[in-house]
This record gives C-alpha cells, sequence and structure tokens, in this order.
C-alpha cells in the first residue's frame, strides 16, 4: 500500500493527525460521567394500595386482582408479582432491560385509574411508583436521638432532611426505615364507654362532626376583600379530650371521660437501629438510570449542612452505601492500568534494546487511550469498570501494530537501506497486515455489540472502547510510527549493551525455532496430531468448569434478612435483633452495624454490617459472612440469612437464588409441595440455608356472626364491622392540623382490652331499641391458621425458594440442582427465576453465541482481505487450540465461567489471530518474491516474524500481569479475566509457533504459480487495456 509514504514525505501531516487526536481525547476526558457500570434501564413499578383492618383474602379478591388484571396488559413487563397481607398490596411489575420506564409509568396508571372504580370506597388510592427495582437502596443515612422520641424525631426528619435528600440528581424517593408517624391517638376503654352509653360508633361519627375543616371562602365588600376563617376543626389535645361526644340529658359525656389522648406514634410496627442505639434511617433509592456515585457524592455535600441544623442530641452518619465499593473498585483498575503502562514499556526495551526504539511504540498507548476516549465520548459511553478494564487489556495491544512497524522498518535498516528508505519499504509491507490485524479485532467484538440482555449492555461499551483503542492504534501505527522510524532510526545507532543483548537472543531463539520448525515440518503428523487431540478434548474442557454469571465481589459490607414467625409483635423482633446486633459487633473486621425491624411487617427485618477497608483485614467478606451465617444459628426466635449484595446490576436483591413455584392449584397444596422440595435442597448439601416466602403460621380469629339474632335486635353486619374497625383496626378517623402540616387522627382500644381473642367480644353495640350489648351475645370466635401472606407470580399463585450457595458452590451447580428437581414435581406446577439466578438463566449462554459469531465473522472479513477461503482457516486454527489453553486454569477451579471469562476467551480470538495474520500474509509474499515452496517459505517467515510475535505476546501477557495479581474491591472479575488471557496466550502463541506452520503447509496455496482465475484476469486486463486492438481471423 502506498498510502503511507504520504506520511513519511509530509511528516508534519502526520504530526496534525497525532495532535487531533490527543486535543479530542483530552476534551472527552473532562466531559465522560462516572459509573459503576454502563448506563442500563432497569425499572421496577410497583402498585401499593392500602385498606387498614382488611384481610389478607379481602385484599386479595377485592384489591390485588382486578388491578394485576389491569396492570398484565402494560407492554414491556418481564414478570408481575404480587403480595396480599393484612390491610396492604403490593404489585410489582418488573420491566424488561432498558424499556422506557416513563412510558411504562405512564400506561400503568393509566391501566390503574381504569379500574380504581372497582376497589372497596374505604380502600386508600393506590401509589404507583417507578424505581431501579433494587431491594436495598443506595444509601441509609442514620439519625439517632438521646432527647427527642422516635416519632418527634420521624416527624423532623419528614419536615426538614427528606426534602434536601429528595433533591440529589437521580433519587427517585427517600424512604422512612424505622421511623413513626406523629398521629392524634384517641384510646377508648370499652367499659367507661358502655357506662356512659356510648359506642365506638359515636365516638367516629363525634370526630368526624366535629373535627371539620370548613371552607367558608371570603366576604366581599364594597372595596375590601376578607379571608373568612372559622374554628370548626381541633387542633391540640386539650381539644380533644374536650371533645363532646353525647348529651345523655343529664350531662355532656366528653372523649376524656370515656378514653385518653395522647399525642404519639400513629402505628408502631417498626423500629431501627445504629450501632445498637434507637434510630431512624432514611434510605433512597435510585431512579432507573440513577448513578449511585452520583447520590452518596451529594448526600456527603449535604451531610454538613444537615448536622448544622439538627436538633441538640441528634447524631447522623452514613449506615451504609454503595459508593464506597464502586470508587475503590475504579481506583483499583486506575491503579492497575498504570502498571500495566509501566510493565508494556519495560517489555518493549527489553525486546529492543534501544530507548529511541521504544519511544515509538510507546507513545501510541497515551495516543490510543485518548482516541479511544474521544469516540466513548462521541458514542455516549462513560468512564466506568468495564471500559477501564478494556484500557487495561488495549494497553498490550495498541503497542502490538507499533512494534510491528519499527521491527519491520528496524530489519531494513541493518540490511543497508536509508532510515527513509526503510520507512518507506517497511510502511509499505507491513500495512496490509496492520489493516487486516485491526479490522480482526475490531471485528470479534462487533457480535457482542448486538447481543441483547443484560450481557450485551454491559459489554458493549466494553467491546467498543477496546475495538475503538485498537482501531486508533492502527491509524497511530500507519501514520505517526513510519515517520517517527525514519526521524528516531539510525544505522548503528542501536548498537548499545541493551541492543546487542537484545539483538544476540532474539538471533539465537530464531535460529534455534528455524532447526526446530523444520525438524517438525519433517514430522508434521506429530504437530498435526497433538492439535487434533487438543482440538477434541475441547468440549470436555468446557463442561469441567464452575458456572456462574459473575464472580461473587468483596463489598466491604454483608446484608442480612431476618424472618421472624408471623404472628411476631414488633417487641418480638427487637428482643432478637439486638442479639443479633451483639453477634455482628464481636466480629473483629466490623466498623458499624445497621438493623431495620418491620420492613414489611414486623415479621420481616433487614440489617447489615460494614467492614473495614479491603486492605485493613486479613479475612474476605466470604469468609466473614460464613462465620456470620453459623454464628446467628444461635438466634433462636427468628431465621437470619447473611449475603453480599449482587455484584451485578439489574438484579431484584435479596438471596442469591430464588426459584418461584406457581400454579393454580390452592395454597395448602403449594405449601405442602414447596416444603417437599425445600427438604430435597436441602439433603442436596449444595445450599448453606434454604427457606421460602410462603409459611402457614398466621394465627386468625375468625369472628362468625349470629345474624338471624342481629336482625333481630335490629344490628346490621356494619354496625358490627365498623365498631370492631373503629376499636380494633387502627384506623384513621380523620386528620387534624399542626405547625402547618396534617396529621391522622386515630381511635383504637385500650390495649389490654385487645390482649385476647375473647376482649374481642367484650366490645358493645347498639340495638335499634338505643340499649348496649356486647358483642359476645352476637358472636362465636374461633382461632384458625392461615397462609402469613398471599403471593402470586404472573397471576398465579405461587411460593418462591430463597437460598444461599454453601461456599465452593456456584450459581450454576445451585441452579442446575433445582431445575432437576423441578423437573419431578407433579402435574399443576411450573417454576421461573428471581434475583441473581433469574440473571443467571436468561445470560448464562448469551455470550456462547457472540463467540460462535465472532469466529465466523473474522473469518468473513479475513476471506474478504486476501480473496480466499483457505488461508483464513490457516490463520484460525490456533483459535481453538488457544481456548483450550484458557480453559485449563477454569478447569482446575482457579476461575469460573462466567461473563467475564468469556469475555476473554473472545479477546483471544482477535489476539491469537493476530499472530497467524502476520506469518501468513509474509510467507504468500516470500513464496512469489524469492521462488520458495511452501514449507521454506513458512520456515523463513516465522524466523522473520518470530520477534514481533514474541514481542508482542510478552507486552498483551506482561500488560494483564497486574489482573492476576489484583486484590481489593473488584478482584474477582479482573483476575478471571486476566488469567484467561496469559493462559490462553501462552499456549496460543506455542501452537501458533509450530501448529500453524504445518497447516499452512499442508493447506495453502502455492503462490508462485498463477491459478487459472489469475490468468483468465490478466487476459481480461490486456483486453481491456487502451490501445488494445483485437485481430479476428
Amino acid at each position: 500500500m502506498s498510502f503511507t509514504d504520504s506520511f513519511v514525505r509530509r511528516p508534519v501531516l502526520a504530526l496534525v493527525v497525532s495532535s487531533l487526536i490527543v486535543l479530542a481525547g483530552l476534551f472527552a476526558l473532562g466531559k465522560l460521567p462516572v459509573r459503576q457500570y454502563p448506563l442500563l434501564e432497569s425499572s421496577t413499578i410497583t402498585v401499593s394500595t392500602e385498606y387498614p383492618g382488611a384481610s389478607a383474602e379481602l385484599m386479595q379478591g377485592f384489591v390485588t386482582q382486578p388491578l394485576t388484571q389491569a396492570v398484565s396488559s402494560v407492554e414491556g413487563i418481564d414478570y408481575l408479582a404480587s403480595s396480599s397481607v393484612q390491610g396492604r398490596s403490593v404489585i410489582t411489575l418488573r420491566m424488561t432491560l432498558n424499556r422506557d420506564s416513563t412510558l411504562a409509568l405512564a400506561e400503568t396508571m393509566a391501566k390503574v385509574n381504569q379500574v380504581r372504580y372497582r376497589l372497596p370506597d374505604d380502600a386508600y388510592d393506590p401509589v404507583v411508583e417507578l424505581s431501579a427495582g433494587d431491594s436495598t437502596a443506595v444509601a441509609y443515612v442514620g439519625f439517632a436521638s438521646d432527647t427527642l422520641s422516635i416519632p418527634e424525631l420521624s416527624d423532623y426528619l419528614s419536615r426538614v432532611v427528606e426534602p434536601q435528600l429528595s433533591g440529589i440528581d437521580g433519587v427517585a424517593k427517600v424512604q422512612t426505615f424505622g421511623g413513626q408517624n406523629l398521629a392524634m391517638r384517641l384510646w377508648l376503654d370499652s367499659d367507661r364507654m358502655a357506662g356512659r352509653g356510648v359506642t365506638a360508633a359515636d365516638v367516629a361519627h363525634a370526630v368526624r362532626s366535629n373535627n371539620y375543616q370548613a371552607t367558608p371562602g371570603q366576604i366581599r365588600g364594597q372595596f375590601v376583600l376578607a379571608d373568612i376563617h372559622i374554628d370548626t376543626d381541633l387542633t391540640s389535645v386539650e381539644a380533644f379530650r374536650d371533645l363532646v361526644i353525647r348529651n345523655d340529658g343529664t350531662a355532656l359525656v366528653r372523649l376524656r371521660d370515656v378514653g385518653t389522648v395522647e399525642l404519639g406514634a400513629a402505628a408502631t410496627q417498626t423500629s431501627a437501629t445504629m450501632n445498637g442505639r434507637p434510630a431512624v434511617h432514611l434510605g433512597l433509592f435510585p431512579t432507573p438510570s440513577g448513578n449511585p456515585l452520583v447520590i452518596v457524592d451529594g448526600i456527603r455535600q449535604l451531610l454538613p449542612q444537615i448536622q448544622q441544623t439538627l436538633p441538640p442530641g441528634v447524631n447522623v452518619a452514613l449506615a451504609y452505601e454503595t459508593a464506597r465499593f464502586i470508587e475503590a473498585s475504579i481506583e483499583e483498575v486506575l491503579h492497575t492500568l498504570l502498571e500495566a503502562m509501566l510493565i508494556v514499556v519495560l517489555v518493549i526495551w527489553l525486546c529492543l534494546g534501544s530507548l529511541r526504539s521504544v519511544a515509538i511504540p510507546v507513545l501510541a498507548i497515551p495516543l490510543s487511550m485518548l482516541g479511544a476516549a474521544a469516540l466513548m465520548l462521541f458514542f455516549g459511553f462513560s468512564l466506568n469498570l468495564l471500559t477501564l478494564l478494556a484500557m487495561v487489556l488495549a494497553i498490550g495491544l495498541v503497542v502490538d501494530d507499533a512494534i510491528v512497524v519499527v521491527e519491520n522498518v528496524h530489519r531494513h535498516i541493518e540490511e543497508g537501506l536509508t532510515p527513509v528508505a526503510a520507512a518507506l519499504v517497511g510502511a509499505r509491507e507491513i500495512a496490509g497486515p496492520v489493516v487486516a490485524m485491526t479490522l480482526t479485532l475490531a471485528a470479534v467484538y462487533a457480535p457482542i455489540g448486538l447481543i441483547g440482555g443484560l450481557t450485551g449492555t454491559l459489554f458493549r461499551e466494553f467491546a467498543l472502547t477496546l475495538a475503538g483503542a485498537v482501531m486508533v492504534s492502527g491509524v497511530v501505527a500507519l501514520t505517526l510510527s513510519p515517520v517517527m522510524s525514519s526521524l528516531l532510526l539510525k544505522p548503528g545507532q542501536q548498537e548499545g549493551r541493551m541492543a546487542k543483548w537484545a539483538e544476540r537472543v532474539f538471533g539465537g531463539l530464531a535460529a534455534t525455532y528455524g532447526r526446530v520448525l523444520g525438524y517438525s515440518l519433517a514430522r508434521r503428523w506429530i504437530s498435526g496430531g497433538v492439535a487434533l487431540l487438543v482440538c477434541l478434548s475441547l468440549p470436555w474442557l468446557y463442561t469441567l468448569p464452575q458456572r456462574e454469571l459473575a464472580p461473587p465481589e468483596d463489598q466491604a459490607a454483608i446484608l442480612t434478612a431476618i424472618k421472624a414467625p408471623q404472628y411476631a409483635s414488633l417487641d418480638y423482633a427487637e428482643r432478637f435483633a439486638s442479639k443479633l446486633n451483639r453477634i455482628m459487633e464481636s466480629l473483629p473486621e466490623t466498623t458499624d452495624t445497621w438493623i431495620i425491624n418491620g420492613t414489611d411487617g414486623p415479621a420481616a427485618s433487614f440489617g447489615g454490617i460494614n467492614l473495614s477497608a479491603w486492605q485493613a483485614r486479613e479475612r474476605s467478606a466470604e469468609q466473614v459472612q460464613a462465620q456470620l451465617q453459623q454464628a446467628v444459628g444461635e438466634v433462636e426466635g427468628s431465621s437470619i440469612f447473611a449475603f453480599q449484595v449482587a455484584s451485578l446490576p439489574g438484579s431484584s436483591g435479596g438471596l442469591p437464588v430464588q426459584m418461584v413455584l406457581r400454579s393454580a392449584l390452592d395454597y395448602p397444596v403449594l405449601y405442602q409441595t414447596m416444603e417437599t422440595l425445600k427438604q430435597r435442597a436441602r439433603d442436596s448439601g449444595l445450599f448453606a440455608v434454604v427457606d421460602s416466602d410462603l409459611d402457614y403460621n398466621n394465627p386468625v380469629v375468625k369472628v362468625s356472626v349470629d345474624r338471624a339474632k342481629a336482625a333481630s335486635l335490629g344490628i346490621g353486619m356494619r354496625d358490627i364491622g365498623d365498631s370492631l374497625a373503629v376499636l380494633v383496626g387502627e384506623q384513621y378517623i380523620n386528620r387534624f392540623a399542626l405547625y402547618g402540616r396534617s396529621y391522622d387522627v386515630i381511635t383504637q382500644s385500650t390495649e389490654e382490652q385487645r390482649l385476647t381473642p375473647q376482649a374481642l367480644a367484650r366490645q358493645y353495640v347498639r340495638t335499634e331499641g338505643g340499649q348496649l350489648i356486647p358483642l359476645s351475645a352476637l358472636v362465636h370466635l374461633d382461632i384458625t391458621v392461615a397462609p402469613n401472606r398471599l403471593l402470586q407470580f404472573d397471576q398465579q399463585n405461587a411460593s418462591t425458594l430463597q437460598a444461599i450457595p454453601a461456599p465452593g458452590v456456584s450459581q450454576g451447580q445451585a441452579v442446575a440442582l433445582l431445575e432437576q428437581l423441578a423437573d419431578e414435581l407433579p402435574p399443576g406446577f411450573s417454576h421461573d427465576w428471581q434475583s441473581e439466578s433469574r440473571q443467571y438463566v436468561q445470560e448464562g449462554s448469551a455470550l456462547v453465541w457472540a463467540f460462535l459469531a465472532a469466529m465466523v465473522v473474522i473469518y468473513l472479513v479475513l476471506a474478504a482481505q486476501y480473496e480466499s477461503l483457505v488461508d483464513p482457516l490457516i490463520i484460525l486454527v490456533t483459535v481453538p487450540l488457544s481456548i483450550c489453553g484458557a480453559l485449563i486454569p477454569l478447569a482446575l477451579g482457579w476461575a469460573t465461567l462466567n461473563i467475564y471469562t468469556q469475555i476473554g476467551l473472545v479477546t483471544l480470538i482477535g489476539l491469537i489471530s493476530k499472530h497467524g495474520i502476520l506469518m501468513v500474509e509474509f510467507a504468500n509474499e516470500i513464496q512469489v518474491r524469492e521462488h520458495l515452496d511452501r514449507a521454506e517459505a513458512i520456515i523463513r517467515a516465522a524466523q522473520i516474524r518470530l520477534r514481533p510475535v514474541l514481542m508482542t505476546t510478552a507486552a498483551m501477557t506482561f500488560g494483564v500481569l497486574p489482573l492476576l495479581f489484583a486484590d481489593g474491591a473488584g478482584a474477582n472479575s479482573r483476575f478471571g479475566l486476566g488469567v484467561v488471557i496469559v493462559c490462553g496466550m501462552l499456549v496460543g502463541t506455542l501452537f501458533t509457533l509450530f501448529v500453524l506452520p504445518t497447516i499452512y503447509a499442508w493447506l495453502a496455496r502455492d503462490h508462485r504459480v498463477q491459478g487459472l482465475r489469475q490468468r483468465q484476469l490478466a487476459d481480461a486486463e490486456r483486453h481491456l487495456a487502451p490501445g488494445h486492438v483485437e485481430v479476428r481471423p
């Protein structure tokens, strides 16, 4: 190719091209956003409806079912789950990845509005919320106080702090955990009410009639307008105490006569602790595209300001946040990047022996990195863990092209050409292979860019960043490197001690290699047989490694899910939570602890510990988790599960293995089947913990009314229901104003009159004749057991098996066992997946197809370049051999087969084929130029190209060595990627040097002889040449 000549002849043009790359890259670095992973929109829409006092069956039949039916037709739903418990219905719509969440939210709200008229009159309006769908917030900000009560602290936080945190960019909602809302509590004494002739309905009616927010409007005079304020409402505890309930003809019965009034907590079903102290936590949940780094940075900037305005005695701390791990991971990758650059520079210097020679390929590193940064900004990418990993791999790749150019120019100078002539000839010779190598590597990553789902979204930026860096390095190698070679390389100037040593070493290597290769080609069946055996072992090797979607990472935090029996009260949960807290604090690595009791009713709680920094502890988070899981067995009142945060985004959170069992059959049958499944999973020994979310431990008091007797006394069912709702249901009657905010007014009978089911029957109702009679005269009580919650998945009854794999057991093994158990289920049952196991099932084989597609694309690209269907086969023959080398460490259990190691395998295709391109291209040229046969040509080409092949292998292998010795945040994924590339490159290069020449000698075309097609084309060209006169007979 002669286009390289223009740059050698016009050095300033080459300088201008490189300067433009530098300027574009520097501009991009200032603009690129920083994230943990590439931007992906993982959205979840929740529809929550409250109906205080309503049973789970009522909630499912009258609230959950109509709403679920309506929203199930929203476009882009991955799955639909619902939960109905006492007084609350929650419907979760998990959207497919990268579905437009705003459109989905608008569509869901429209569907909910269509069926709102079908909901019970007293049910609250459904609340539709959009979030990223993680069960764990990005950060929990804890507030503890020695001076304020929890309701007072909660009220202060909701008025002053929440609005500030809600304003942080990327926050979808701020949720209060462990807080208690203020309310006017009216505690009614049934005996005193009966003595005064007052019923619960009378109290409720009096409050509604006399706590009334009037809207009288304005007085409009001739010239003046005046607003009217009328005190028809009640605004203080004293005013409520003085409220007249009934006039019995002799005296007024006031509220203080039949009960007590206080400003207290609306509902005490949740509490929290921070380092053992009572606290309130504010959890910040991100929007589908929210950036945890931006959110946590916003919190840190606000905390000093919040601290200044807090009441005396209130402390604030960041109890838990995900950004700590993200920042540490990015810092580690940047360190790896610098280490890789230094190692590659050292390797090139050792191979070339001259600082002048080293300067040329080394300059390709910053230029390619900056060029890649410019391309990243152009495509809308971000600086994240994956694009930075791509940069680490690129360091070893981008010097390859420049090394090949420098080595070729240097060889021509040694043969006696002037530097400028050597640059012209060397660049022309090498332009073809450089373009081929660059296009090949770029082609490897094209299929990854076309994969859908989580894998495609995550690795698209990785693939295109790496391909971009390689493309820029190709441009630099063909524009700047020849110019610099002509200016810096001088005949005899490299004869320093280091250069002589390098020449001597590579000269000796080339001579020895030539002899060994000649021996190998004389006995081709040996190398051919070895290659065949290795290729045949590939399917077997592929089945050996453990499989998972991504390796678990040490995130310096361990979370705990706490499950108490459904009948547990808050006092029960707090008692065993304090025991858990003591265990968590006893671990030497613990720095902070936090627990939230009652995340979904008192039976469900959530907590965690923050561990000391990675360098400050000897044990990994996995080892600490194993000890904690063992220790929590001592907490007898609750089931506690210790787990770590999912290592990939887009998971719904919770325990790592979650299998949903669903059926149209009723809950008792589902429960029995799930119990059998759980027992078999436990017996397998693959799980540390196995549990499910469906239990029959919810005590129910069944009140049977004698309808005939009630009718004869003129008492309607509504009277009985309303009476119990007011005295037991903890429902709000209406609201009152205090300091510019509105709060609930809640009536309830005193605690001792609600302690036992029998106490319910001692409440009174009024007959048609005005007399009070006890409920015990009308009702009969039975105590039964019901499911703790009514769960559905895709509108079928469901129960979820949740498990934590035992140490050393991969996600793939756990899922495979459960799949096997699910196949043996009785008819009428089906299964699905949630959390990390759902990601594994959906994404597990995505990269296998990308790998096969990459092979096909590379073959086609090379076939087009070489106008041959055989040459690409020769070049790609070492790919399966290098893959075998890469699979050996995985089979030995050094790492698992996951998306990082699979990306390493895809990268190997391009890396190894580069060696083949160099050797085959040169052998073809030597056949034509020196009229050698195929065997002699490939031996000569292999000897000439030995040095650049070994140099590029050394640069790549040593460049990724820091990944092998990675520790700290994110080390597991980096290690997996590094070990695959190092082993694959070493084995692949060895086979390239011996097996590829054998295959070339067998299959390559003899380029000395013109083929029939070439002769026909030559004749055609002569016929079409200007001035040609065809002579007809």
